[in-house]
């Protein structure tokens, strides 16, 4: 999907430029920086997010050098990936459905 036709769909895009922390991550357009995935629904995915990581020492994920959620035109790329995410997530107890 081209940008021009994205400018219509606002669920897509959000910007919040008075946020504290913005920008979280260092960027060149400030205008195109998407705040709708604040924390990446990615991160869960480890090595497999797709983004610009580094591991600490500790073993967590450092994304601070990655910009892939907040950039607009990723968003139908985060979105086909939600069935990985869901993947990730365990199953309820199916003993106690009613």
């Amino acid at each position: 999907m081209d940008l021009e036709h994205q400018k219509d769909k606002h669920y897509r895009y959000f910007c919040n430029q008075e946020c504290e922390y913005f920008p979280c991550h260092q960027t060149g357009d400030r205008n195109n920086f998407n705040c709708l995935f604040c924390y990446c629904p990615l991160y869960v995915l480890g090595d497999r997010c797709g983004g610009d990581f580094i591991y600490l020492e500790n073993g967590h994920k450092d994304c601070s050098r990655c910009v892939f959620p907040h950039l607009r035109e990723n968003y139908d790329k985060i979105t086909e990936r939600y069935e990985e995410i869901l993947a990730m997530m365990p199953y309820p107890d199916r003993k106690n459905e009613p």
